[in-house]
């Protein structure tokens, strides 16, 4: 498993260790060809999902407008040419919290109010680091690790629980309720990025045992765990959300029986472990709940756009899509319909919102690889990609209705891919 996919900080990708793929780096030329119906699920549309929430109206802000395009005054998925809000949020240029093992850094509709769908959180930790055992109301988690190792425990409304550790490219995913905890293995930071399906959730808002416990008298403690009066001791005061730890023991158990696990779907996906999709310009790696069938409300993705490649003209008629940028420099482009376009500059470290059924295409303008996270808050994939539709329409129809020739019509790229070379 690779030492960490390339973090913000760096432009490189760190060297694969031994059980992982070396397939984090740019994407050759030379591409794998590939059918028309194993593209289907890239470059048109792949299945029937659920729907992602509404876009609300959001205040206009600042961002690049492309030329041609006329200024009006907030976004309104009713169709009115109001001004496209921002999408881009700099999210490891904040301070988030700080504690002496580890931090976390939030976007939600509070900081991105665009985001309507999804939130996310940046979380560091350090060897034997907790986030503490919580869970959430609001919200599934998932989750990639972009650096180091953590290891996770899980438990479920039907009383089954997993323990599972995780390195650099692997995926977790906890339905909401599901009670979990992680904590840092070392050696070194272990850094992970949270996506959940809610932009009103806040992972500074969960339900944490340190914080129900501090609240709740000794003799009910005491009575609830069936120990003496007297014997609990002081628990801690507050809510520790992120504390020291123990580093756990790679062969940790949780049940009284000494087994790790007795969940029926684990929680645990090694995304980067599968072979990508690869074509000119850029390469993929999907999971949908038909590669994880846990991940229910959630499908991620691990892309990379080749040096001055384009992720093509597209979009998600089932989702919404949340974007944490893990290198390279990218300008993103997003379509509302009624004359507004919205392009912003993008780099390592910033997430970017693109909300369901907006068109939208990103443009590596750097030097080297772009790679980024994709989450979607569906757990069904789907894309519709601008060329493939119209490689499906007469040409004619195309010509006339783009007013150009239709023997230009007929060089457009024939089954076109979701990525474009330089």
């Amino acid at each position: 498993m690779p030492d960490g996919l390339t973090p913000p900080a760096r432009s490189s990708v760190p060297p694969a260790a031994a059980d992982a793929p070396d397939t984090v780096g740019p994407t050759t030329a030379a591409a794998r060809a590939m059918s028309r119906r194993q593209f289907a699920a890239l470059g048109g549309v792949a299945a029937v999902g659920a729907l992602g929430p509404d876009l609300m109206r959001a205040p206009a802000g600042q961002g690049t407008r492309r030329a041609g395009h006329p200024r009006s005054p907030a976004i309104d998925v009713g169709g009115a040419a109001d001004e496209l809000p921002p999408f881009r949020y700099a999210l490891e240029a904040q301070t988030g919290r700080v504690y002496a093992a580890g931090s976390a850094k939030e976007a939600t509709v509070r900081q991105l109010p665009v985001s309507e769908g999804i939130a996310g959180v940046s979380m560091r930790l350090q060897p034997g680091a907790i986030r503490e055992l919580h869970w959430h109301a609001l919200a599934a988690e998932w989750a990639i690790v972009l650096t180091g190792h953590c290891q996770t425990t899980t438990f479920d409304p039907d009383g089954r629980s997993e323990i599972n550790n995780f390195g650099p490219g692997d995926v977790w995913y906890f339905p909401r309720g599901y009670a979990h905890s992680i904590q840092g293995l070392g050696p070194g930071e272990c850094h992970f990025v949270l996506v959940f399906d809610n932009g009103h959730f806040s992972e500074y808002g969960t339900f944490s045992i340190t914080d129900w416990i501090s609240l709740t008298p000794p003799p009910v403690l005491a009575q609830n765990f069936g120990v003496p009066a007297g014997t609990v001791g002081t628990p801690r005061k507050g809510e520790l959300y992120i504390g020291p730890g123990r580093v756990p023991p790679l062969d940790a158990v949780a049940r009284p029986d000494g087994s790790a696990h007795d969940a029926p779907l684990t929680h645990k996906f090694r995304l980067l472990a599968q072979a990508p999709r690869e074509f000119p310009g850029g390469s993929v790696r999907i999971v949908s709940s038909l590669e994880f069938p846990i991940s229910t409300t959630i499908t991620g993705a691990y892309e990379t756009i080749a040096p001055r490649g384009l992720r093509t003209m597209h979009w998600h008629p089932n989702a919404d899509e949340w974007d944490y940028f893990v290198s390279g420099h990218a300008r993103l482009s997003v379509f509302g319909s009624s004359g507004r376009m919205r392009t912003e500059e993008v780099s390592a470290g910033d997430v970017c919102y693109v909300p369901r059924g907006y068109g939208h295409h990103i443009e590596n303008v750097g030097t080297e690889p772009c790679h980024f996270v994709a989450a979607f808050n569906s757990g069904i994939y789907q894309e519709t990609g601008l060329a493939t539709w119209l490689e499906n329409v007469p040409p004619a129809l195309v010509a006339d209705n783009l007013g150009i020739p239709e023997e230009v019509v007929a060089r457009f790229t024939r089954t076109a891919g979701p990525f474009a070379p330089a």
